[in-house]
């Protein structure tokens, strides 16, 4: 197992090399970042230019910049991410990129990890429910659920879901559902359970809009893989031989159909970060998303490219679990 891990990451190195340079070619060519300085009334001099030219490395070349970003060779030590540094912003000197995202990335795991859960737990219970009782009632009303959460928008559900907490807080005249940021504004005054209590609440509403969709699409594959195990021959003869239905289910077809949802599970986890963009900005969490969006806008190229890097990590870390995970599940895979 250690030798297969060391395999695997050594071939992640060379796909975040090329994501790296993708990431950056990207960025580099979507627009310049000192539009709102050039555009400003009245116009800044050249010398202003040329000197924001030179903070930002604009007056390199791309191959150098690149060499720059990630190494930090030939700089002013405030970039190289193989360094830890994410580059200087364009949004003031006081702005650290690193710190900003670290802040981001404690408010969004909260929200990401409470999803994962969520969606992973109900697409199973609801598979295993579909395979075991297919073509009934409960069945068809699973699949139509599913479906239906699959039909809708993240930004569409999110504000649905929002406006949803909202009307009914004012209809029965109670704070019941919290549909603003990750915590409340009192957070300083509270204990240590209150806290607790404080950030679940917060936690409630974002979690839906993001599990909702995952759960949908897990579920389906769940109860697919659920119904290919249930039919094959070695849980027939577990059952010919008198093993009770819910051994046979839970010790031989359980372990064997989470497989194909451990790899829908981990290509998913894109989608849930880009699920994270919207539902932050409807909530109003500054997490990754709020983060990536002010970026965005700001026109801020390092901090774009620091997110983007990040996400490309998150998903090559999530695939080289999900292969680990391959043996956990079915003893009859082994690491050569």
């Amino acid at each position: 197992m250690l030798v297969y891990t060391a395999r695997r990451l050594a071939v992640a190195i060379p796909v975040l090399l090329a994501a790296s340079v993708l990431v950056f070619l990207m960025v580099d060519l979507s627009g310049d970042p000192l539009t709102d300085l050039r555009l400003r009334q009245p116009p800044p001099s050249e010398e202003v230019i040329a000197a924001a030219e030179a903070r930002y490395y604009l007056d390199r070349s791309t191959p150098e910049r690149y060499w720059l970003w990630m190494t930090g060779i030939g700089g002013n030590g405030d970039i190289g991410l193989l360094q830890g540094q994410f580059g200087p912003s364009v949004r003031g000197g006081a702005f650290d990129i690193g710190e900003q995202l670290a802040s981001s990335i404690a408010v969004t795991i909260r929200l990401v990890t409470a999803a994962i859960i969520a969606a992973l737990g109900l697409a199973i219970i609801s598979g295993v429910i579909s395979a075991m009782r297919q073509y009934s009632k409960l069945d068809y009303t699973l699949t139509f659920i599913g479906f239906l959460a699959l039909a809708m928008p993240t930004f569409w559900l999110g504000a649905l879901i929002r406006e949803g907490g909202l009307w009914f807080n004012q209809t029965t005249g109670t704070g019941f559902f919290y549909t603003i940021g990750a915590n409340s504004a009192r957070v300083s005054n509270m204990t240590n359970w209150e806290y607790f209590l404080d950030s679940a609440g917060h936690l409630v509403l974002p979690t839906v809009t993001l599990m909702l969709t995952s759960f949908a699409a897990w579920s389906r594959y769940q109860r697919t893989s659920m119904l290919e195990v249930l039919n094959s021959d070695y849980v027939r003869l577990a059952r010919s031989k008198g093993v009770p239905n819910r051994v046979v289910v839970r010790r031989h077809a359980l372990r064997t159909a989470l497989i194909p949802l451990v790899t829908v599970a981990t290509i998913g986890i894109v989608g849930i970060i880009e699920g994270v963009v919207i539902t932050e900005t409807i909530f109003q969490w500054r997490g990754l998303g709020y983060f990536f969006i002010e970026a965005v806008k700001s026109h801020d190229a390092f901090a774009v490219m620091s997110w983007l890097m990040l996400s490309g990590t998150l998903v090559v870390v999530a695939n080289l679990i999900a292969d680990i995970l391959y043996g956990v599940l079915d003893p009859r895979i082994r690491y050569e």
